[in-house]
């Protein structure tokens, strides 16, 4: 196995870009007073960015990933994120072991 050096600077690069976009995110946060609706803009991007992960498997694949993905999005809303998405893989995992698929 060999490794492209333009590969590599584009892996780094990328990471880099990364990075910097989220601690800038973090402290450009700090100057910002967040009112109403844009602290409600803000907290609505992670619930968003987990539909928009979940959304592609709940049409592309059968009825337990679907029901999976819906409760995931009815957790989404109350519970955290990494809650929402364990709960979703438990019924996920479940109803294929009942048999859907």
């Amino acid at each position: 196995m060999t490794l492209d050096l333009q590969t590599l600077f584009a892996i780094l690069a990328m990471a880099a870009a990364t990075i910097l976009t989220r601690v800038s995110g973090l402290f450009l946060l700090r100057y910002v007073s967040l009112d109403g609706g844009r602290r409600k803009a803000i907290e609505s991007i992670p619930p968003a960015v987990l539909m928009a992960v979940v959304a592609p498997t709940a049409f592309a694949t059968g009825i337990a990933e679907s029901a999976a993905c819906a409760v995931t999005a009815l957790a989404a809303l109350r519970l955290p994120m990494l809650v929402s998405v364990a709960v979703g893989v438990v019924c996920v995992a479940l109803l294929r072991a009942m048999g859907l698929s």
